[in-house]
């Protein structure tokens, strides 16, 4: 028999961001169906001046979201932990502002976001060379996480999948190290986010080989489906658990107001089979 819920999907959305479909509600169920102890809703903050709007809420929808993530803990109260997380982009410029936004309501857990997907990331980043393109968002990830203003950087390789006809993660392994140097002394976490298998490149983000460089830093982990779907909760829990296993890692981590904890993967395992 599973042990008891130990795991929480740290990593999922809401309408509001507009390219999601489902209400926390239906999220908490699925979670509770997969064994999972709870669920951080994270859903893709508001930014100023209208930076990437057709991807996340308005600066005005900032309350309703609040109330959306409370209606569902109500709801689930006592079966599944349900917790107002938000998951903020980093943009140069923005930190005052993300800040203040940041101290205007409890957020369990705030992943920090480079899209380099983005319409405005495409126009002010754009370089010929992809490599280039590459060294420049592994930076970005570090200047993220220097700013003191996250929890775990979400899915920390998505470049590849901008860059995937010119992705040779061996040639910029220098440069992916020197990032995660500088992102291990402030202490983050970084996510293994399991929606990558969904995209051009399909495998999790980060790629093994960043995980384990990752591990030699002593950079906890924390772990996500980054679910836009009910049914994409927990996705590929245990497939992740055995990646991060085979990559050195002995526990997994999970954050509750902004605290780090730490849950040992064998007992993370068991709590799912």
């Amino acid at each position: 028999m599973p042990s008891e819920p130990l795991l929480y999907e740290t990593h999922c959305h809401t309408p509001l961001c507009k390219h999601a479909v489902g209400e926390p509600e239906e999220y908490a169920a699925v979670a509770q169906a997969r064994g999972l102890r709870g669920l951080i809703v994270t859903c893709h903050n508001p930014l100023p001046e209208g930076h990437s709007a057709h991807v996340r809420m308005g600066v005005e929808e900032l309350d309703a979201y609040v109330e959306l993530v409370a209606r569902a803990r109500e709801t689930w109260a006592g079966r599944v932990d349900v917790c107002l997380g938000i998951e903020a982009d980093y943009w140069p410029g923005y930190e005052g502002w993300l800040e203040d936004q940041l101290a205007s309501a409890d957020f369990h857990f705030v992943l920090g976001s480079v899209h380099p997907q983005t319409p405005e990331y495409r126009k002010t980043y754009a370089v010929s060379d992809p490599v280039e393109a590459q060294r420049v968002y592994f930076g970005m990830l570090a200047d993220a996480a220097e700013t003191g203003l996250y929890d775990s950087l979400s899915h920390p390789d998505l470049i590849k999948n901008e860059t995937a006809t010119a992705w040779k993660p061996d040639e910029i392994l220098d440069d992916i190290r020197r990032a995660l140097d500088r992102i291990a002394r402030t202490g983050i976490a970084m996510e293994l986010n399991t929606s990558g298998v969904r995209k051009v490149i399909s495998e999790m983000n980060p790629f093994p080989r960043m995980l384990v460089e990752m591990r030699a830093r002593e950079i906890p982990v924390t772990l996500g489906a980054d679910a836009h779907d009910p049914q994409r909760v927990g996705d590929r829990f245990v497939e992740a658990l055995e990646l991060l296993a085979s990559c050195g890692y002995e526990h997994v981590s999970l954050f509750q107001n902004r605290q780090r904890r730490q849950v040992p993967i064998k007992d993370a395992m068991a709590s799912l089979e």
